[in-house]
C-alpha cells in the first residue's frame, strides 16, 4: 500500500467530517460536486483523492457515505490505537487533553507532563499530570513514540531535545518554534497563527475590494 501524501491525508479527514455528519442525518450518498461546494476544493481533486482509496462511486448517484467513511477510517488507521503524551499542561495542553475527538481517531492520550510542581498529581479527565522529569522513564516503560508539544516557545527546543533523548519519534508541535531535530524524527508543525492570519488577510482583501468598488461608484456618480 502506497503512502498517501500529507495534503491528501488532510483532505481525507475533511471528507470524513462531512461523512460523519451525513450519517447522523441519514444521508446515504454524496457526490464529489457536493463535497467540492462544502470545502471549496475542486471536484476533480476530490475524485483523485478518493481514487487513491481504490473506490469508485456510482454514476449519477455519487459515493456511498457509509462505505467511503469506512474506507477512509481503514486507510488512515483510525481503529489502531496510538498512545500519546501531552508535554506542557498550560491552557492549550489541558484543552487538548479534554478533547474527546482524539479517541475516535485512535489517539490514546495517556498522560500530561509539566515543569510546574503545583500541577503535578492533578488529573484531567483521568489523565494524570506528571513532572517533566518523569518523561524519560515513562516513555520507555510505556513504549510511547508520539508527543504533543504545547510548552512556551522559549522552552520548545530544550523540551524537544528531551523528548527525542527519551525515545519519542513523532512530535506534533503546537509551539511557535521551528524545531531543530535529527532526520529520523518526524515533526508536524501546527501553525495556528498562520491559519488565523490567512483568515484575516482574506477578510481584509474582501473589505478593501468592497471599499474600492464603493469609491469607484462614488467617482462615477460625481462625473455624471
Amino acid at each position: 500500500m502506497n503512502k498517501l501524501p500529507n495534503k491528501v491525508i488532510s483532505r481525507l479527514t475533511l471528507y470524513h467530517c462531512i461523512l460523519v455528519d451525513y450519517i447522523e442525518r441519514d444521508i446515504t450518498f454524496v457526490s464529489s460536486l457536493k463535497l467540492s461546494k462544502l470545502l471549496n476544493i475542486d471536484d476533480s481533486q476530490i475524485r483523485k483523492d478518493i481514487k487513491l482509496l481504490d473506490y469508485k462511486g456510482k454514476c449519477k448517484v455519487g459515493y456511498s457515505v457509509k462505505e467511503l467513511k469506512e474506507l477512509i477510517e481503514h486507510r488512515l488507521t483510525f481503529k489502531r490505537s496510538k498512545d500519546v503524551f501531552i508535554v506542557g499542561a498550560g491552557n492549550l495542553g489541558l484543552a487538548l487533553a479534554k478533547n474527546d475527538n482524539f479517541d475516535y481517531y485512535g489517539f490514546n492520550i495517556l498522560a500530561l507532563f509539566d515543569s510546574n510542581d503545583l500541577k503535578t498529581g492533578i488529573s484531567i479527565d483521568s489523565k494524570e499530570i506528571f513532572h517533566i522529569s518523569r518523561l524519560p522513564d515513562l516513555t520507555t516503560r510505556l513504549g510511547v513514540e508520539i508527543a504533543i508539544l504545547t510548552v512556551p516557545r522559549s522552552q520548545a527546543q530544550k523540551v524537544a531535545d528531551l523528548l527525542i533523548d527519551s525515545g519519542i519519534k513523532y512530535i506534533w508541535n503546537f509551539t511557535q518554534c521551528i524545531l531543530d531535530v535529527p532526520e529520523n524524527i518526524h515533526v508536524w508543525n501546527e501553525n495556528l497563527i498562520g491559519h488565523f492570519l490567512q483568515l484575516t488577510i482574506e477578510n481584509d482583501s474582501v473589505v478593501n475590494n468592497t471599499e474600492l468598488k464603493e469609491i469607484r461608484t462614488e467617482d462615477a456618480m460625481v462625473k455624471i
